[in-house]
């Protein structure tokens, strides 16, 4: 979750919630002994934010791309004015 916040995810983003939930239940799991139940837990917490870093790297790159794309247009039609 540490690398996940560090690419901006924020609580906002469902997979993070959920993977602070997860990493929750299983210390609680690991304070009762199951350690199969937080392996699990944890494992999917992991998993979880993952898939939001992912989400959220996903977001950031076509917002940059949208950008990208509108400077080349700009540019274009200055060029068309030039000639």
């Amino acid at each position: 979750m540490v690398q996940a916040r560090a690419v901006g995810v924020t609580e906002q983003v469902g997979e993070l919630a959920l993977a602070e939930q997860k990493l929750a239940g299983a210390h609680v799991a690991m304070k009762h002994k199951r350690y199969r139940q937080a392996r699990m837990l944890a494992e999917q917490a992991e998993l979880d934010a993952r898939l939001a870093e992912a989400r959220t790297l996903d977001e950031k790159s076509r917002t940059e791309v949208a950008e990208v794309n509108r400077q080349i247009e700009r540019l274009r039609q200055q060029l068309g004015e030039l000639r």
